[in-house]
């Protein structure tokens, strides 16, 4: 071989071999695991008196503070995550939670706090003050929510970290079998969050993402999420996260007989001593509601019609006395009013000062203008005023409409918590500003009543009103709707003097008649004692509490006998 053959050769060999060298190191670089550490600081990201909330496997969106060595989270992440009874009044900076018998409230900024039973005021000392607040944003200590939550938490240093429970039951566990690292993504060059030694514990965040990869998605007890190689973990198994808290129980001043209310409309004293005479032709009567008091303004002062005779005569004819309050006075802004601790307070107050001192049986809460952006501060007011009546003895119903979604707000669930009683109101299915005319309460409206309420509400809470009048619709020639109320017998003897004969509507579950004059076309849904039959009978397969009649004067007396033929089944 010639001299330039040799040098080829021998240069055909050094490159190969560098190739090769070339070759495997880029394949020993890709094999071999990185060592660059991120410092949690830049992993969580958080400033010096920010504490990184994780929720029980999951890093939150909104940070805590560390103020004076204590954490701090925001008003709205306890309400929505851990306990919706906080409430937090913008105006006057005043922290409320609820119990069943006590009523806690806390300034902001202060260390004291004061609770309240009935209408007795004690004040308590707390080591440091409950609540914070930073210009628009309120700071709630999480030490004062876990007293009265459903949550356990643990705190962590360099950075600040807590991690909190609060969602219990089974929870895919692994230990890692060999010293290994927790990775910010699925790869061995990504860099490296945490060293995990034999047998420490880790919770599975992800069973489905990257285990193609040879790693699993999980977090470590002080609150890392990172990936792990799967091979250096042993097999996982479920652990179950129980907690020892104990909801609080709500005990309902119930009655062990079903409960016939019967609404009295009382305008006047005259109206209260009109009782007997309207008692007289019912049976089985065993409540009565009179509307005595409404709202007269946003400070919640209200106005009364009570009688002290009146309240004598009902017991004696074996009644109790639940005196409703309104809220239909339409110059009384309702959030204005409830949105105010003070205001909420002097209204509660009231009602409970005119039911002790007139030896009231209950009060009956009739509020049907609470606005949407109000019903967090209506439940608010209803909690409170559910804790001074609980301790003072005095039965708390609450009037609502049909359950639907354009009234949610009303928290039907909630109420059915925290009140004795929950009334329906299954009527105005058609109303005096309904745009077409029809029934006041067909029978498919009151199933559906009753079957929606009942998703929401105890059945043993649950009282269905129904009405005692009906409606007479004109469709005018004009094209105009109008309509008038008729008490059950005026609208009998308006059908009998039309010259038409009432048929029965089965889709209704009414008598329906239609006539035309030269003015329009006139039509009316009938309520007479079949069609509260029909309702009756939905009522009793429900087994409710109970039934309440709108209202006392308009029904014929036979319709006494329906009701109470099902009630007493």
């Amino acid at each position: 071989m010639d001299r330039r053959m040799r040098l080829a050769v021998i240069g055909i060999a050094s490159a190969l071999t560098l190739i090769a060298i070339i070759i495997i190191a880029v394949v020993v670089k890709k094999l071999t695991p990185s060592d660059e550490v991120m410092p949690l600081s830049e992993y969580y990201q958080a400033e010096d008196k920010e504490v990184v909330l994780i929720l029980q496997d999951q890093i939150y969106s909104k940070k805590g503070l560390l103020i004076n060595g204590r954490i701090y989270v925001d008003y709205d992440t306890v309400v929505q995550e851990f306990n919706r009874r906080f409430y937090w009044d913008y105006n006057e900076n005043i922290l409320t939670y609820t119990t069943p018998d006590e009523i806690i409230r806390a300034d902001a900024s202060r260390s004291t706090y004061t609770v309240t039973k009935s209408t007795i005021e004690t004040e308590r000392e707390y080591d440091y003050p409950i609540a914070e607040v930073f210009v628009d944003k309120v700071y709630v200590s999480l030490d004062f929510v876990q007293q009265y939550s459903d949550l356990t938490f643990q705190y962590y240093k360099d950075p600040n970290r807590v991690v909190i429970n609060y969602r219990w039951g089974d929870y895919l566990y692994t230990e890692v079998s060999k010293a290994t690292q927790l990775r910010y993504e699925p790869n061995i060059k990504s860099p490296i969050l945490a060293e995990l030694p034999v047998g420490t514990s880790l919770v599975y965040v992800d069973t489905e993402e990257a285990p193609e990869k040879g790693f699993v998605k999980v977090m470590t007890v002080d609150g890392i999420k990172g990936y792990v190689k799967k091979k250096a973990t042993k097999e996982a198994g479920y652990k179950t996260l129980e907690s020892s808290y104990r909801e609080p129980e709500y005990s309902a001043q119930s009655r062990s007989k079903k409960i016939n209310l019967v609404f009295h409309q009382v305008f006047n004293q005259d109206a209260n001593g009109r009782l007997e005479e309207l008692i007289s032709s019912t049976k089985g009567v065993n409540v009565v509601s009179p509307t005595w008091f409404s709202i007269e303004d946003v400070s919640g002062t209200i106005s009364s019609l009570a009688s002290e005779r009146y309240v004598s005569r009902a017991n004696t004819l074996g009644l109790e006395v639940w005196a409703l309050v309104s809220d239909f006075n339409e110059e009384v802004n309702m959030k204005e009013l409830l949105t105010y601790t003070s205001r909420r307070d002097t209204l509660s107050n009231a009602l409970i000062e005119k039911a002790l001192a007139y030896k009231l049986n209950g009060i009956n809460i009739d509020f049907e203008k609470i606005p949407s952006d109000a019903g967090v501060d209506y439940i608010q007011f209803l909690r409170e005023l559910s804790v001074k009546c609980r301790n003072n003895g005095i039965v708390l119903s609450v009037d609502n409409y049909v359950p639907s979604p354009y009234t949610e707000y009303y928290d039907r669930e909630e109420q059915g918590k925290i009140v004795d009683y929950l009334i329906t109101m299954a009527y105005d299915e058609h109303h005096g500003n309904s745009e077409q005319a029809g029934p006041v309460s067909s029978i498919g409206f009151v199933k559906d009543a009753v079957e929606n309420i009942l998703k929401e509400v105890p059945k043993e809470k649950v009282i269905i009103a129904i009405p005692f009048y009906t409606r007479l619709w004109k469709e005018g020639a004009d094209g105009g709707l109008s309509s008038e109320t008729y008490a059950m017998s005026p609208a009998a003897a308006l059908i009998e003097n039309s010259g038409v004969k009432a048929k029965w509507d089965d889709a209704s579950g009414c008598y329906y008649i239609e006539y035309t004059k030269e003015d329009g076309t006139y039509k009316m849904w009938q309520e007479e004692d079949k069609s509260i039959e029909e309702k009756m009978k939905v009522i009793y397969n429900a087994n409710v509490a109970g039934v309440a009649e709108w209202k006392l004067g308009l029904e014929n007396p036979s319709v006494w006998n329906v009701i109470l033929r099902y009630l007493n089944q």
